[in-house]
């Protein structure tokens, strides 16, 4: 357990926002904002090495292994909600992209914050999900330093899986297991050790940035239309007709023709239109580039 907080950028105390109790409500605000715009350029720091883990996490899936996202209380909850967002966005399995939180599922609304100390939860939740070498594993921690998250990597290297550190300290404890280390550094919190600030902003940005550049490379996305979207409510069912309209050309009831001709698949609604070819044909092209759309239009034109 780390004991030296106060040698934690994420737990030092912000000189900026010292007597922001005292201040205008306007004030407040002002001093966050300018915290906050801060966050970005710690992030664009950490490019190349999220760039990094992007080709090993796509690497892992491609072989058949899951990207399993692993922390404590505000890391933990980000990196279940970026896991709870592929499937409806980019029509993946539930089970591709995971996310787990020391405490289990009863801490993802209510505080357990003695649950991040034990290395030995971390290892049997990792156990219950079946976790392989095959997958790929995030540990997600402000700190760097939390055992919950220290087991998970540990556990996952003793497996030989690929992982990646995701902290806002430099030269964190996890960075030390991982094989990837991202660390933004956000600087001291404007309320000193909050880390669902600064810290948690920078987590969800990378979080972003690790899934849907996975998923882009994966195929997932054409141009920039999510083309492999699940098409569940009315809303989403108009934003496949305008994005078959635009990317095909067609008019709406075109677009919607086509929808419901593929059981509102957009992606294969696309390939159709701009292949001219009959469903089954067009099914059996994008199988055979793996579902890149660019490729299989470009060799079927």
């Amino acid at each position: 357990m780390n004991n030296d907080l106060d040698k934690l950028v994420t737990e030092s105390v912000n000189e900026k926002s010292r007597n922001i109790d005292r201040v205008s409500t306007e004030k407040m605000i002002e001093i966050i904002n300018k915290e906050d715009k801060k966050v970005a350029l710690a992030v664009e720091k950490e490019k190349y090495k999220i760039a990094e883990a992007v080709d090993l996490i796509t690497t892992a899936l491609k072989n058949g292994g899951r990207l399993i996202y692993m922390g404590a209380g505000t890391s933990g909850r980000l990196g279940i909600l970026d896991a709870s967002e592929c499937p409806p966005t980019y029509g993946v399995s539930s089970d591709l992209v995971q996310g787990l939180i020391a405490g289990g599922e009863k801490a993802i609304r209510n505080s357990i914050e003695n649950a991040e100390d034990s290395k030995e939860e971390a290892a049997a939740h990792l156990q219950d999900i079946n976790f392989t070498k095959n997958d790929f594993l995030v540990g997600i921690a402000a700190s760097g330093s939390t055992p919950y998250v220290i087991g998970g990597l540990e556990y996952a290297k003793s497996k030989g899986a690929k992982t990646a550190a995701l902290s806002c300290n430099p030269d964190s404890k996890i960075a030390e297991v991982a094989d990837v280390s991202i660390a933004p550094v956000v600087g001291p919190e404007v309320v000193t050790g909050s880390t669902r600030m600064k810290a948690g902003t920078a987590q969800k940005m990378v979080l972003n940035m690790l899934s849907t550049a996975t998923m882009i490379k994966l195929g997932k996305v054409y141009k920039n239309y999510m083309v492999d979207l699940q098409v569940k409510n009315n809303k989403l069912a108009e934003r496949a007709k305008n994005m078959i309209m635009e990317v095909s050309e067609v008019s709406y009831k075109k677009a919607e023709k086509y929808l419901k001709k593929t059981d509102y698949n957009v992606k294969l609604a696309i390939m159709m239109l701009n292949s001219g070819l009959e469903k089954r044909e067009a099914e059996q092209e994008l199988e055979k580039y793996e579902g890149r759309l660019a490729d299989a239009i470009e060799n079927n034109r």
